[in-house]
């Protein structure tokens, strides 16, 4: 069956590879980022009546709305969401200032938020739809030098696993895709941002740039079979609600969870403790 998809930050990486894989397999799609030229310039082969190119920036709620709007007009209808547009604030907790929190936040937790504010109600009335948030192993397992990032992830999670249990009733699925590192722009300089404040009690222990921005180009996922993943989960019937992506997902976070169990067990008398 041929699905209507909408995928945000589809300038670049994961997001390119997801419009390409769903026009692939026959679907359309109205791709969306800020760089419009950039857009056109990347699916410039793909036929109009296939593709829908429109502005988007996901901090600015008139603009999500709007381009909701024209993608009913193109197609009718949203199957697919893929709320893919974000970055990474790279840096330990003091480095980052208050405005770059702010900003890592407005984007990839009230722009998720407005993406989908803008986009439920039209799920709603088809009693049909399947939402896909991008997280990462960011989001299960926290990154030191990544503190903002992480936190803007754990901040996805909750919100998708909330919000699959509150549209689930209304034929709405929800996933949180949490991917590993995969072969794209994410940690260059093109994309990545740092702290801006250096303060001496760390430098000892390296910083960001050092420690992280080494592995731009050198990461084993290839957002082509990302891509790949995503159309699977678009056709199950009951998908997962979180997904890790990657071998290096699985070996990252699955011993953190298995820790976590185990130190819960090891309090659970501290835990108990406290019932009238």
């Amino acid at each position: 069956m041929s699905r209507i998809w909408f995928v945000t930050g589809a300038t670049r990486g994961m997001g390119v590879e997801i419009v390409k894989a769903a026009l692939l397999r026959g679907d359309k799609v109205a791709a969306t980022g800020r760089n419009l030229e950039k857009l056109r310039e990347e699916f410039s082969e793909v036929p109009p009546s296939s593709i829908a190119l429109l502005p988007l920036d996901v901090r600015e709620e008139r603009q999500a709305k709007d381009a909701v709007k024209a993608v009913l007009e193109c197609f009718g209808r949203i199957d697919v969401l893929v709320n893919n547009a974000g970055y990474c604030l790279l840096g330990r907790f003091e480095e980052a200032s208050a405005a770059q929190i702010e900003e890592q936040f407005s984007t990839n937790v009230f722009g998720m938020a407005n993406v989908l504010r803008a986009v439920l109600p039209v799920m709603r009335d088809q009693g049909s739809g399947h939402i896909i948030n991008t997280s990462s192993i960011a989001g299960v397992k926290a990154v030191a030098n990544a503190t903002f990032y992480s936190a803007s992830k754990f901040a996805v999670e909750g919100m998708t696993l909330a919000l699959a249990d509150e549209v689930a009733p209304l034929g709405i699925k929800v996933t949180a895709i949490e991917p590993g590192f995969f072969r794209t722009e994410f940690l260059s300089d093109n994309s990545a941002q740092y702290g801006e404040r250096q303060i001496a009690d760390y430098v000892p222990y390296g910083n960001a740039r050092s420690l992280l921005a080494s592995a731009d180009g050198q990461q084993q996922g290839d957002p082509a079979k990302l891509a790949q993943v995503v159309m699977q989960l678009a056709a199950m019937d009951n998908p997962p609600r979180q997904l890790l992506i990657g071998n290096d997902a699985l070996d990252f976070v699955m011993p953190s969870l298995l820790a976590r169990i185990e130190e819960t067990r090891s309090f659970e008398s501290l835990t108990k403790t406290t019932d009238f």
